[in-house]
């Protein structure tokens, strides 16, 4: 044999080159990190009713309602529901709670009403002098 002719084999490699996996991984790394704070930038909210007990109470509560338009309405202790305006609001709520600071006052709204007016109602009610405003719903199944 002519040595020149003789080419030397190599000895064939078993390992697995992992750098191309190594480089995909870190792209799929910095995709997931930019793009997940963009997923969470915007939330539609639609509140759900609720299967809630029923409060207990051994006083009836003051209700106080906002339409869509805006308009406010007092319900005192089981009576009917008057049309008031802010500032007589205020009044009149801080006039129950200077009688008696543990009288319940909630708040109640239809479903169609904006969340900014429920919300505005709130502040409203606190800011009269009443220390704990609760939020009314009404009675639903969860099974949807």
């Amino acid at each position: 044999m002519n040595p020149t002719i003789m080419r030397k084999r190599r000895k064939l490699k078993s390992d697995i080159n992992v750098v191309p996996y190594i480089d995909v991984m870190l792209v799929l790394l910095i995709i997931f990190m930019v793009t997940a704070p963009l997923l969470s930038l915007s939330v539609d909210v639609d509140l759900p009713r609720s299967n809630a007990r029923a409060v207990d109470s051994k006083r009836d509560p003051v209700v106080v309602t906002v339409d869509a338009e805006g308009r406010y309405y007092l319900t005192v202790q089981g009576g009917n529901a008057e049309g008031i305006d802010a500032t007589e609001l205020s009044a009149r709520l801080a006039a129950f709670v200077a009688q008696n600071k543990e009288v319940p006052v909630f708040v109640a709204a239809p479903g169609g009403v904006e969340y900014q007016k429920v919300m505005d109602t709130m502040a409203l009610v606190q800011q009269a002098g009443v220390p704990r405003v609760s939020l009314m719903s009404q009675p639903g199944n969860t099974a949807r």
